[in-house]
């Protein structure tokens, strides 16, 4: 009998500690108006700046490095590929593709 008083206890005061609102939590107004205005929906998002991003990011893609180049030809071809994990891929490129090899 008296478990079963402690463990009824013990269980309030856990329902009593998780269920608390705080103060802090009523002070948001989205906790009276959970939806916002149609017209301040999309304020928070400025779309210059996020085409800007994108495009600034195919800029990007356009431009690689050489040693970039050079690493995906590298990456392509296979035995250069393996010769890469030993020496690097500037050393595997130059190995493979660096000279021109002419009769």
């Amino acid at each position: 009998m008296r478990t079963l008083i402690i463990l009824t206890l013990l269980a309030v005061l856990v329902m009593v500690a998780t269920s608390y609102e705080s103060h802090e939590s009523m002070e948001s107004h989205e906790y009276l108006y959970p939806f916002i205005n149609r017209r301040r929906a999309n304020d928070f998002i400025q779309a210059d700046t996020r085409l800007e991003a994108i495009s600034q990011e195919r800029i990007r893609e356009r431009n690689k490095t050489p040693q970039e180049r050079q690493r995906e030809i590298c990456e392509d071809y296979y035995p250069c590929e393996l010769y890469a994990f030993r020496h690097g891929y500037g050393a595997a490129y130059r190995h493979y593709f660096g000279r021109r090899r002419t009769k």
